[in-house]
């Protein structure tokens, strides 16, 4: 583990030795860090998070209280996990059959937000800067920019990487973001930032 001048541990947190913290980041009341946990600059990792072995975390991500992530996640840079979501890592578990040979990988890219009480259902990629709404289940992959909601998630339109929605005049291929001006093309299903 690194230097501990150069983050933050609440004295309740426990931070399991062999766990990276980078510096800046803060890690708060109740909080578990697995050994092999790797956690990148800057980050802010809430109350009552679990953080399993061998996760791997970005620069600038905030976890929210009450957030699960299990082994077999990875995290990209400035990504926010809201309140009490939930990162699965086995499709069929059971008790009584443990499945830890069987953990599926998922994936999510920089600057995703997933938004308070949505599951995110192993073996999927959230493309960069998607917007899970509140409450999804996510089952399949999502793609860039996409914004996703429901049970299960569908794709109900598209985020600007600065978190505003945008949205395409009849059947233009181009558009920009109204708040910060980024620019986008729509290429067949995709969206691509210009």
């Amino acid at each position: 583990m690194a230097d501990r001048d150069k983050f933050f541990v609440h004295d309740s947190a426990i931070v399991d030795d062999g766990a990276t913290i980078g510096s800046g980041t803060s890690i708060w009341h109740f909080t578990h860090v697995r050994e092999g946990a790797n956690i990148g600059e800057g980050c802010n990792i809430g109350q009552n998070v679990y953080i399993g072995q061998g996760v791997k975390i970005g620069i600038g991500v905030k976890i929210q209280n009450n957030v699960s992530v299990y082994e077999g996640v990875e995290i990209g840079d400035y990504v926010f996990l809201g309140p009490s979501a939930v990162l699965t890592n086995v499709i069929n578990p059971r008790s009584k059959f443990p499945r830890k040979d069987e953990y599926k990988k998922t994936i999510i890219k920089d600057g995703v937000t997933v938004g308070a009480n949505a599951t995110i259902v192993c073996g999927v990629t959230l493309g960069i800067s998607c917007f899970i709404g509140a409450g999804a289940v996510v089952t399949n992959d999502v793609g860039d920019f996409a914004l996703v909601y429901g049970s299960p998630a569908r794709q109900m339109g598209w985020m600007c990487a600065c978190g505003e929605k945008i949205e395409f005049e009849n059947k233009d291929k181009q558009t920009s973001c109204p708040a910060c001006g980024r620019q986008y093309v729509k290429v067949e299903d995709r969206l691509n930032l210009i």
